[in-house]
Order: structure tokens, then sequence, then C-alpha cells
């Protein structure tokens, strides 16, 4: 009996380890891309303040609303006390937001790619489409995750997906001001 308590323990603790180490390595991989615009921002000052204005910060803004209420209901489904029938709800609804995400960063991007092939503009829309597609794949993938985690929503699943998503929901928090604010 201990042994098996204890290797449940070691495999929990195997879990959150690699939970981290990918966190960790999504953190990079976001900062190394962030850092690029932000660098590209600083020598080209006019090209990037010019880019901006052919994006749509509105639409931005629903978008990281949507996302913020994805992640609301990720965090009822980890909640310690939430029962199946919950967690199964709340893991619908955030992975179904997420993919109303998707839906708008897609409607978003069809208003934008028409000025992506001119060539003052070609830096900005490079690493914008770079750093926000990276995002969306993130963001539809998760999403995946999460409608098929409903089906059998352990607790210990759920938590590892969830945590997953809202370092999604802090890229982008970090993204949307430096890409349509700054």
């Amino acid at each position: 009996m201990q042994d098996a308590v204890a290797g449940a323990a070691g495999e929990e603790e195997a879990d959150t380890f690699i939970l981290w180490v990918l966190i960790w390595s999504e953190l990079a991989a976001f900062g190394v891309l962030i850092g690029a615009f932000l660098v590209a921002s600083i020598v080209s000052i006019e090209e990037f303040a010019v880019a901006r204005l052919h994006l749509t910060p509105g639409i931005a803004a629903l978008n990281t609303l949507v996302l913020l209420t994805s992640g609301w209901q990720a965090a009822i489904a980890a909640g310690k006390g939430a029962s199946t029938a919950t967690r199964r709800r709340a893991l619908v609804i955030a992975a179904l937001l997420g993919f109303v995400f998707v839906v708008i960063k897609l409607y978003e991007y069809s208003k934008e790619l028409r000025f992506a092939g001119e060539e003052a503009f070609q830096s900005f829309f490079e690493l914008y489409f770079l750093l926000t597609g990276f995002h969306l794949v993130h963001v539809a993938f998760v999403g995946i995750v999460l409608l098929l985690l409903a089906w059998r929503p352990r607790p210990a699943n759920v938590e590892l997906a969830t945590t997953l998503w809202h370092v999604i929901d802090l890229v982008w928090i970090v993204m949307f001001p430096i890409l349509y604010l700054a």
C-alpha cells in the first residue's frame, strides 16, 4: 500500500516537473519573439509607428476579454472543490472561448493582411504575424486539449492543462500592449 502511494506521488512530481519545463520553455520562446519585436521597434521607430496604425486595437481588446473569460472558466475547472460536472462545463466553456479567440483573431488577420505586403511595413508584419500566429496555434491546440480533457476531467490533469492555459493568457496580456498600444 505504501509503495502505491509513494509511486503515485512520484508520478505526480514527474508530471509537475514536465509541466514546468514546458511552461518555462514556452515563456523563453515567447520572450525571444517579444524581445525581437521590441528591438526591431526601436531600430525602426517610424515604420513600426505607422504600421501599428493598420492594426485594430478594439478587436484585440475584445479578444483579450474573451481570453481572460476563458481563463476564468479554466480556473473554475481547476478549483479544488469542483464537481465533475462543473469541471466538464468549465473546460468546455474555456475551450469554446479559446476557439472564439481564434475566430476573432483570424477575422483581425483578414483586415491586416492587405498591409502586410507593403515593403515599408515588412519587418513589423513579419514579427507581428510570427508572434501572434505562434500564440494562436497555442490557443487552438490547448483548446483542443481542454475539450478532450472535459471527457474525463481527472483533477491532476485539469490542473496541469489549466496551468498551461493561464500561461497562454499571461503571454497575451504581455503581448497586447506591446503590439497594439506602445
